[in-house]
């Protein structure tokens, strides 16, 4: 093999060589040539002053747009007074309302109070220097008869409702006062006006249901605690009585703001009422209440003639004395209580008081609804004749 080296042509000088597509300025220096310093005329010279030299190996100070290295100076005694003086390093304008602060607030300050600010420059006018005149600093308007009761009060007193229908009934225009409409919440009225209601809260109210429950061990009465379901969970068109005598079907819209008018323990079974009616849950559950409520108990241990006396009146729990109770042999093992009140476990406890053990505890009346032949875990309707 054979291997043919090329040499390249001489570079031809002439006048046939190619020029540079601009001319160079001969102001500028050539990239080839180093940089060379500008001469420094004498007068120049002699302007600039020398650098002054670090002692101590100590950094010269660093000029800037916030510091320039110099310590600060104290400041100097202001012998103004402080309303006349501007404000000193440290203090911004809200504090000029504290160092020059008026001697009356009160009339430093004009009508309406969340106007403008003294630290803001703002200066009192007329209008607020006779505060007696002044209707914004009056006194609080008072009621027109603050004895008087007001409608809805009045209205769940004669049993017409409850006080929160009451007021929906009022808003809606559903009440009359001695023939005339009154759809403005608080109104107070005489103890002795006639109240009529219109037809629409009378079907308002007819769609309101109550529920009688079987409620079976192991669901609370109220919410859902530490893992027990409640027994509202029970109502559901499955668990309705076959039986059930109101005939009336199932709606969803029945369990909304359905609630217990009354507790029953975990570990009790009975009858349970839940109501949309607010004037059936202060029946059942008021202050007031009188509504009589029955329990079969059965127990183990002995009881004793004297103790007997102390369950129908004599006890106190919590210090609080008991209502009298009605209480007697069923049968040999199982006692029946009758209470006019409903304390948490009262029944336990007052067993406990007289050496007796609670083994099973049922509710089976409520005024005068009985639990009947409603089985355990299903419900039914309260029937429009139905009286607690």
């Amino acid at each position: 093999m054979t291997t043919l080296k090329l040499t390249k042509p001489p570079k031809d000088s002439g006048s046939n060589s190619r020029t540079p597509a601009r001319r160079t300025d001969p102001a500028k220096r050539l990239r080839v040539a180093p940089p060379t310093k500008p001469a420094v005329a004498p007068e120049t010279a002699k302007q600039q002053k020398p650098v002054e030299s670090v002692k101590n190996n100590e950094k010269p100070s660093q000029r800037n747009h916030r510091h320039d290295g110099k310590p600060h100076q104290p400041l100097t005694p202001d012998s103004r007074a402080p309303a006349q003086r501007p404000l000193q390093r440290g203090e911004f304008k809200r504090d000029e309302f504290k160092r020059n602060a008026p001697k009356n607030l009160a009339e430093s300050r004009d009508t309406p109070r969340r106007g403008g600010k003294a630290r803001d420059g703002f200066e009192p006018g007329d209008f607020n220097r006779d505060r007696a005149t002044n209707p914004m600093f009056g006194p609080k308007p008072q009621a027109s008869n603050p004895e008087l009761p007001r409608l809805s009060k009045l209205m769940a007193e004669r049993g017409l409702c409850s006080r929160r229908e009451a007021d929906e009934w009022i808003v809606n225009g559903w009440v009359k006062v001695n023939g005339q409409v009154i759809d403005v919440l608080g109104t107070r009225v005489a103890t002795d006006v006639r109240i009529e209601i219109s037809r629409e809260a009378q079907k308002h109210q007819a769609e309101i249901v109550t529920i009688i429950l079987h409620k079976p061990v192991g669901y609370v009465s109220g919410q859902a605690e530490d893992g027990y379901e409640p027994a509202v969970v029970l109502i559901h068109p499955e668990n309705q009585w076959l039986e059930d005598p109101s005939r009336k079907p199932f709606k969803r819209g029945h369990l909304k703001n359905l609630a217990p008018a009354g507790r029953l323990d975990i570990d009790s079974t009975g009858l349970l009422v839940l109501t949309q009616d607010g004037r059936i849950a202060k029946q059942l559950i008021g202050e007031n209440s009188t509504v009589e409520k029955e329990y079969l108990v059965r127990v183990e241990g002995e009881l004793s003639d004297q103790g007997l006396n102390m369950l129908n009146f004599g006890l106190s729990l919590d210090g609080i004395k008991l209502k009298p109770a009605k209480v007697s042999w069923q049968n040999e093992d199982q006692l029946r209580f009758v209470l006019r009140e409903g304390r948490k476990r009262q029944i336990r406890r007052m067993c406990e008081l007289v050496g007796l053990k609670v083994i099973g505890l049922k509710r089976v009346r409520i005024g005068s609804v009985t639990l009947g032949k409603l089985p355990l875990g299903q419900w039914r309707y309260l029937m429009p004749g139905e009286r607690f």
